[in-house]
């Protein structure tokens, strides 16, 4: 039952069918003995709804429906498969404000944000109902001309999706949409904390299924209080051929060794630490607007956060003062008010977390320009903070914040800024504000990152390959990289 003040902005109707229980085989079933968990409206503290708490035993039945489907779906015509994910697309744009709502409500992003996700997260089965008729093969005479190659494409098989809590609608639709655009069926085990947007984008998915005749057990849901409770004996499963995770470096080197029985197919989209460079011939009014735009998104819980602003010397003064003002300047509080710019973090721990890292490095001679309060007696907030003259080696730069703090770190020359850009085991994102042309390819050629962004705070696009290198994972989502990790090559020679 909703009890918030957040919830009250959802619909009547959509109250009223939210699923919140298993999704197996295409019916929506309790879990095993009935167990349920309390999902919580972050920006009160208050319980929004009661969620089927997924066993070991749901987890295999999950499984049991997408192994059972995987043949009837790989023979389903490409054709077909993107025509559902056009129709489920077309959908959720229909739906986007009563699923902003529902996004604002479970994780506390503000409602122009959440929409502005569902708009980004729909789109990738746009994509992906584009590239489901382009799987390439290849025809060809083999160079000593006895034989010739045939190279085909066909699905790996079923998929466990791990999706994380920052982005619950563009992170599910990022990895279902490939999985069933290539013929794999899915298992989905969302992150406890925000399962609702998942649940509900898979009753479309299912309804859509079910009206077309097709086999519904493609997409199984199965929200959890215990993510090993449903990873482990899938993993161990040799049904299963494929698994993508978003979340944290740590989990995901676990998941890796978890796989490596069964030698799973793997996607890893992992932790980031991305520097946000500005030059000396940086436009200030554009960097500070980039800085904005890439730090607070989602309250600074996002994986591509600029997490550390090295800033040349001969700007790094102003540049902070100027990002304070902004940052000063923008509204806290519960998403689902009206003007509200940044919301709170995700729960309680979390505050703790960012207010240690802040706490840590003004003991460590950091200044303060503005923040570093929690404004409101309920809920998880922590205000919008700039900090300046902050050690390179301090606990904030070197740790992914994952909360509204910019740290302010300067450097000398472009050598200097570029090895402190690079001084991490992440690389993930980056971001660079220069008018120089040769400056801009320098750091295109040189930041060890897989997504750089030049003078542009945004990167995330649903036909562009998403991905890091070093620690930050394996793989790409998004664009034509990511129906490639759902595809098997098969070589036959004639």
């Amino acid at each position: 039952m909703a009890t918030s003040s957040s919830a009250s902005h959802l619909s009547p109707a959509l109250v009223a069918h939210l699923p919140t229980g298993l999704l197996i085989d295409g019916r929506w079933t309790a879990a095993e003995g009935g167990r349920t968990f309390e999902v919580e409206d972050p920006a009160t503290a208050e319980t929004l709804f009661d969620v089927s708490d997924a066993s070991s035993a749901d987890a295999l039945r999950a499984l049991d429906a997408a192994h059972r489907a995987a043949p009837a779906w790989r023979a389903v015509a490409p054709r077909e498969r993107g025509e559902l994910l056009r129709a489920v697309y077309e959908h959720l744009v229909a739906r986007a404000d009563d699923i902003a709502a529902l996004i604002t409500a479970e994780s506390g992003k503000p409602l122009a944000e959440a929409r502005a996700e569902v708009l980004y997260g729909a789109d990738f089965f746009r994509w992906y109902a584009e590239q489901a008729v382009r799987t390439d093969g290849l025809v060809r005479t083999a160079p000593a001309g006895a034989n010739r190659q045939l190279v085909s494409r066909r699905p790996v098989g079923p998929a466990l999706l791990i999706t994380p809590w920052n982005f619950p609608i563009a992170m599910a639709t990022r990895k279902i949409g490939p999985a069933l655009a290539a013929g794999c069926p899915v298992v989905i085990k969302p992150a406890h904390l925000t399962p609702l947007t998942t649940a509900l984008v898979a009753e479309v998915i299912r309804a859509e299924l079910e009206e077309r005749g097709l086999p519904t057990g493609v997409v199984n849901v199965v929200p959890t209080s215990s993510a090993s409770d449903v990873s482990s004996p899938l993993l161990a499963d040799p049904r299963l051929r494929k698994v993508s995770f978003t979340g944290s470096t740590a989990v995901g080197r676990t998941l890796l060794e978890a796989s490596a029985a069964q030698v799973l197919r793997a996607s890893m989209e992992l932790g980031g630490n991305a520097p946000f460079l500005v030059f000396p011939d940086a436009d200030l009014d554009k960097a500070v607007e980039g800085a904005v735009v890439a730090k607070l998104r989602n309250t600074g819980q996002s994986c591509v956060a600029a997490n550390r602003f090295l800033v040349h010397d001969a700007v790094a003064r102003e540049f902070a003062q100027r990002l304070a003002a902004a940052f000063a300047e923008l509204r806290v509080g519960p998403g689902a008010e009206e003007g509200v710019q940044v919301g709170p973090l995700i729960e309680a721990t979390a505050v703790d977390s960012v207010a240690g890292l802040v706490e840590a490095a003004v003991d460590g001679g950091a200044q303060v320009l503005t923040g570093t309060d929690r404004p409101r007696s309920s809920g998880y907030f922590y205000s919008p903070t700039v900090l300046s003259g902050v050690a390179p080696d301090a606990r904030v730069v070197t740790q992914e914040i994952f909360g509204p703090v910019a740290p302010v770190v300067a450097f000398g020359d472009d050598d200097e800024g570029i090895a402190l850009a690079n001084a991490t085991e992440y690389g993930l994102a980056a971001y660079a504000f220069t008018a120089s042309l040769d400056r801009a390819v320098r750091v295109a050629e040189e930041v060890e990152a897989g997504m750089i962004g030049i003078n542009r705070g945004m990167v995330s696009d649903a036909s562009a390959p998403f991905g890091g290198m070093k620690q930050s994972g394996l793989g790409r989502e998004g664009g034509e990289a990511g129906l490639e990790e759902y595809l098997e090559t098969v070589y036959v020679a004639l």
